[in-house]
């Protein structure tokens, strides 16, 4: 509680004409922040492993329906912007690069692109956006109408039954959508080269894809979509959650959770770009 009301006393404190005194108070709100974050992955993670299977028959419906929220219900949306992104992006570049003769690229650069950045990268930022402000929207509201400390008087972990089933269902969700997104990008990019008429077989362009994939692709791929779920769904359900809210205080917190939740997705996708550097 005191860092939280530190939290409070950052933001509220009166502006200063010494930048110094600014860019402190912004960086121990940074630290502090970190810090809640934290300690609450690793509360959420240490729920996870002890009690997945306590309470299943209460639980366990709720993990499904977060799955189908944040993947199935959004799954329309993510064929159709596969199939925009394919026709704007990957199929210009196919066009372009058999018309100039760098056709041996070709493959290279659509898991570079596509497979390894964009399509991991958008999904999460479209999930954030979508699910990611409703979690913190539901879990404020119930914190500032007392729902919370009444779960807790019925001797029920909030963690357990409110936010776990939240970061296993987008984890999984992000997963499954980058996967769907890739593929209907990559198919519908060659689509839209073939009808410009790219001097290339659909064979010789997904034996080019597969030729540039390896097994790290893959291994990683799984790891970023994972991690991306996890960090948007811990990130908006600390928020919402662990901190006491009022009820006009809501959608101000879900505009600074978004913006934390880019933030880190960003930092988090610059380390893979390392990683794979580096491998």
């Amino acid at each position: 509680m005191l860092a939280l009301a530190n939290h409070q006393v950052l933001r509220d404190s009166p502006g200063s004409c010494s930048y110094s005194v600014y860019l402190g108070r912004k960086l121990l709100l940074f630290f502090l922040t970190m810090h809640g974050l934290g300690a609450f992955a690793l509360i959420t993670m240490g729920v996870i492993w002890r009690k997945f299977n306590v309470a299943a028959k209460v639980v366990h419906p709720h993990i499904r329906q977060e799955i189908a929220r944040s993947g199935t219900a959004l799954l329309p949306m993510f064929l159709f912007l596969a199939l925009a992104l394919g026709f704007l992006i990957v199929g210009q570049t196919v066009s372009t690069l058999a018309r100039v003769g760098a056709g041996d690229y070709l493959g290279t650069m659509m898991v570079i692109v596509v497979v390894r950045e964009l399509g991991p990268l958008l999904t999460a930022m479209l999930v954030l956006a979508r699910v990611g402000s409703a979690n913190v929207i539901e879990l404020g509201t119930a914190r500032a109408l007392g729902e919370v400390e009444a779960l807790e008087a019925l001797g029920i972990d909030p963690v357990h039954y409110l936010i776990m089933p939240r970061v296993i269902g987008m984890a999984l969700g992000v997963f499954s959508l980058s996967i769907y997104l890739i593929i209907g990008a990559l198919t519908s990019g060659y689509l839209f080269a073939f009808f410009q008429g790219a001097p290339m077989t659909p064979g010789d362009y997904f034996h080019q894809i597969a030729d540039a994939l390896g097994w790290l692709d893959f291994a990683l791929l799984a790891l970023k979509t994972l991690a991306f779920g996890f960090l948007i769904a811990v990130v908006t359900c600390y928020n919402g959650l662990a901190q006491p809210l009022r009820l006009e205080d809501v959608s101000r917190v879900a505009v600074r959770a978004v913006t934390q939740g880019i933030i880190l997705c960003v930092t988090l996708d610059a380390f893979f770009i390392i990683l794979y550097a580096i491998t």
